[in-house]
């Protein structure tokens, strides 16, 4: 959808069945919903994933999310990153950062509705995220990562949340 949501100004026939492709599925899948449970306690986690480069025409990357809370999809996002990363850690790391973002905002909404405030725990498949992200300490290899991505750093020394590392299978 992010993709072809990019072509909405000037679509091409294409890009209309593509489109006509999509509302089918929809209109196929109408019966399915968010399922929220099973015996477990309601608690938000995340998952943050990126694609380096994966946009062949600007080399940005996407950033990708997901929170879930009682094993239902609760918010996610997919969206084209501002800036071309110049490694697949920084690119993981700028995902990490908007996962966190949303992470803050949900943790203070579950308070909100008196629900578990504990630290929301974040699952990732880069070593190298985790390591920039529990470690204060910056290395010349890391040193090109834009600052505004550190909040990922104060984050999890404040105990907001917590990144655990998650294998792809």
């Amino acid at each position: 959808m992010s993709v072809l949501a990019r072509f909405m100004g000037k679509p091409s026939k294409t890009h209309m069945g593509l489109a006509l492709g999509v509302l089918r599925y929809l209109a196929g899948t109408k019966e399915l919903g968010l399922r929220f449970g099973g015996a477990g306690e309601l608690k938000v986690e995340g998952y943050s994933d990126s694609d380096w480069a994966g946009d062949p025409a600007t080399r940005r990357s996407t950033t990708g999310y997901v929170f879930l809370l009682g094993g239902a999809a609760i918010s996610w996002n997919s969206q084209l990153q501002r800036t071309v990363a110049a490694s697949s850690v920084e690119a993981e790391y700028q995902a990490t950062a908007a996962a966190v973002r949303e992470a803050l905002w949900l943790r203070k909404l579950a308070g909100d509705f008196d629900l578990c405030s504990d630290a929301i725990g974040i699952w990732m498949d880069s070593q190298g995220v985790l390591s920039l992200g529990n470690n204060p300490i910056t290395s010349v290899r890391s040193k090109h990562i834009d600052v505004q991505h550190h909040l990922v750093r104060e984050r999890v020394a404040r105990g907001e949340v917590v990144l655990s590392y998650c294998s792809l299978w």
